[in-house]
């Protein structure tokens, strides 16, 4: 699709050593930046010197040639636009399914196969030392959020472009998928090729890659169950979560579970002439504008009778102590172009977004919204909202007294339908675990600085199904950053996050292995 007033990248001929675009010049909203890749091989061929510019800027970035090839196929993968919400991108979904098993195969994984399911389908592949070794699991998906909107991208969604930014002076990759999860997920695949051809592999490694998380995984519940024996694990390991800083490592022992819900306001059985009618029916949009204002009140607490019941709350020892990890209000602010916050009164900001529960309005629409004047009352108007919940809140409950609720306030004159899309559960890791100490030291090796246990404020809502059918708990280590846009337009990730998740992956492992051997004597 052709962005109005942008124009597509022109891209020269690849450079022959490498699958990244030796000239690639990137329409930026008024501005352009010319991106240059150079390969300068030191003599004894290990190590790679890349540089690139920007703005006229020499940026010079020391790779060993590994990295540089883990670079390319990275780039590679995130050129596959394996969008799973939209039907129109289903042979996209499986061929980046058929290239993530192509990678497994590459790298010496055995086992390896694409297995099919209602949905899209799941990528497996194991490793299996001895038997008598404890075994992790390694989960991530595939497939990527859709790229909308599409004018507001500084580059091609699925042209992956190497470019400079303030916290990444190193470079970082922006394209769809970039951090959430292709990059988080490659990292696993480049961990376990250098663990292997190191001689470093000790523990058991398996994967399950799935194309369904970003639309709620329907599928994987019913194959994890009838997959037990071939998924059953010790730990499952799992990247797609973040970390406060490039400085600062952090472990997520919390996710927070969700409801997502779309609602319909239905009026007239016909858009009407606002002229003759206006006055006189009910609009549509002004009755569902109406309606979810009601879902909040004046200290921004959901009214949804029963919503808060079984909240749990922390005590005042437990928010003191999340209230040490460092946080800057005012640069949260200026990070996403705000001069104040908004949310629940007697809570901080950073407790409003991990361990409240929220509701929030994530598209609405309706009437004629095409170019120029249409004077009309719609017919019907439509919102998508999602609930983040946390600890003991159920979310088919929850879905349950939504759509009550919301029901409840309609005026006469219109009808409301209300569906549950998908939803998943509140999640808390231990942090007395031999997994979770396994990471404690292993981002401490790689940082020089022990990362700090924090809530996170996402939702992965297999990890408590994992849990519940397999009996394991999930490791959350992440390397992104509140920063890389995920969901958004122009996400990224750093080059420094990547290659340092590549760096603590295998650590990870070593010190689970002698944790489990000590634990076993």
């Amino acid at each position: 699709m052709r962005v109005k007033g942008l124009e597509p990248p022109r891209r020269e001929a690849l450079d022959p050593k490498s699958s990244v675009s030796t000239n690639f010049t990137t329409p930026a909203l008024g501005r352009t930046n010319i991106i240059k890749f150079s390969y300068n091989f030191s003599s004894d061929k290990k190590n790679t010197l890349v540089s690139f510019v920007v703005a006229n800027r020499e940026i010079m970035l020391p790779l060993k040639e590994d990295q540089k090839r883990f670079l390319e196929e990275w780039i590679e993968f995130l050129k596959i636009p394996s969008i799973s919400a939209d039907p129109a991108y289903t042979k996209q979904v499986v061929q980046a399914a058929e290239w993530v098993k192509n990678a497994l195969d590459q790298i010496g994984c055995e086992h390896t196969e694409i297995i099919q399911t209602e949905g899209h389908p799941i990528v497996y592949g194991a490793s299996m030392n001895d038997p008598k070794l404890p075994t992790v699991l390694v989960y991530g998906h595939y497939d990527v959020q859709p790229p909308d909107p599409l004018e507001l991208w500084e580059s091609p969604p699925f042209e992956p472009v190497l470019k400079e930014t303030p916290l990444h002076p190193e470079g970082a990759v922006f394209a769809r998928g970039a951090c959430d999860d292709k990059g988080q997920l490659f990292m696993h695949l480049k961990a376990f090729e250098m663990m292997k051809k190191e001689g470093e592999l000790g523990c058991n490694i398996k994967f399950m890659i799935e194309g369904e998380e970003e639309v709620g995984s329907d599928h994987l519940e019913a194959f994890v169950k009838n997959n037990k024996s071939k998924l059953a694990c010790n730990v499952i390991l799992i990247s797609d979560t973040g970390m406060i800083s490039k400085e600062q490592p952090s472990i997520s022992t919390g996710l927070r579970g969700l409801s997502y819900m779309e609602v319909t306001v239905i009026g007239p059985n016909r858009d009407l002439h606002s002229g003759l009618y206006g006055g006189s029916v009910a609009n549509p949009i002004n009755v569902l504008c109406e309606m979810i204002a009601k879902l909040h009140d004046e200290n921004k607490r959901v009214t949804i009778p029963g919503f808060y019941d079984k909240v749990e709350e922390l005590t005042a020892t437990e928010r003191e102590e999340m209230a040490k990890a460092p946080f800057d209000l005012d640069d949260f602010k200026a990070s996403i172009g705000i001069d104040a916050v908004s949310g629940e009164a007697n809570y901080t900001n950073e407790e409003r977004r991990t361990i409240r529960p929220t509701l929030d309005v994530n598209g609405i629409w309706g009437g004629y919204i095409g170019e120029g004047a249409k004077t009309v009352i719609p017919s019907q108007a439509q919102a998508k909202i999602s609930m983040r919940l946390v600890p003991n809140q159920d979310w088919t409950e929850i879905s349950q007294l939504f759509e009550k609720h919301f029901k409840s306030l309609a005026p006469k004159g219109v009808k409301v339908k209300v569906t549950t899309h998908h939803g998943g559960y509140a999640y808390v890791t231990p942090t007395d675990n031999l997994a979770y100490q396994a990471a404690h030291r292993a981002y401490t090796d790689t940082f020089g600085i022990a990362p700090i246990p924090s809530r996170g404020g996402g939702s992965i809502p297999i990890v408590p199904m994992f849990e519940k059918e397999l009996g394991v708990k999930s490791i959350l280590m992440g390397f992104g950053l509140d920063s890389d846009a995920i969901h958004s337009p122009n996400e990224h990730f750093g080059l420094f996050n990547f290659f340092k998740g590549i760096e603590t992956i295998p650590k990870f492992y070593h010190h689970y292995l002698a944790l489990h051997n000590k634990e076993s004597k």
